[in-house]
């Protein structure tokens, strides 16, 4: 009966922890989410940024041009948000992005690339519908 209840006050005492120790990460200098999500989540020492996608902070447009205009956006977007949780994009640890054609992988690897001189995140790449019409939607873990 000890053990349980040590077992359950254990559990109850990690997870106040944790819940201490998620902050939310807002920026303006970054587009607006346009849903309940925020743009970035502190906790335990890492930075969850939510996907980003190729807006203009400053109109909330997309951005037109080709999947390299795209993909720097996207990347500035999300060199912000980590700049405004005191992170960095060198600080990554893992990075998916949703593409919208495979036949741009090439074009946006090559941008992507630009942004990761040395020592890359772990990657994955996966074809999908981003929101609004966007050519790719990119997120990020990175510690702090």
């Amino acid at each position: 009966m000890k053990r349980i209840l040590f077992v359950v006050c254990l559990v109850v005492a990690l997870q106040a922890v944790s819940l201490a120790q998620k902050e939310v990460v807002n920026t303006k200098d970054a587009p607006v989410p346009t849903g309940p999500f925020s743009q970035a989540i502190k906790a335990n020492g890492l930075v969850f940024c939510s996907g980003q996608l190729p807006l203009d902070p400053a109109t909330g447009k997309l951005v037109e041009g080709d999947i390299k205009a795209q993909t720097q956006q996207v990347m500035k977007n999300l060199s912000t948000v980590l700049s405004a949780s005191g992170s960095s994009l060198d600080k990554a640890v893992k990075v998916t992005i949703f593409l919208k054609s495979m036949s741009d992988y090439a074009a946006m690897n090559e941008t992507y690339g630009m942004f990761f001189k040395s020592s890359p995140p772990a990657r994955t790449t996966v074809q999908a519908e981003p929101p609004r019409n966007a050519m790719l939607e990119v997120e990020v873990i990175a510690v702090q």
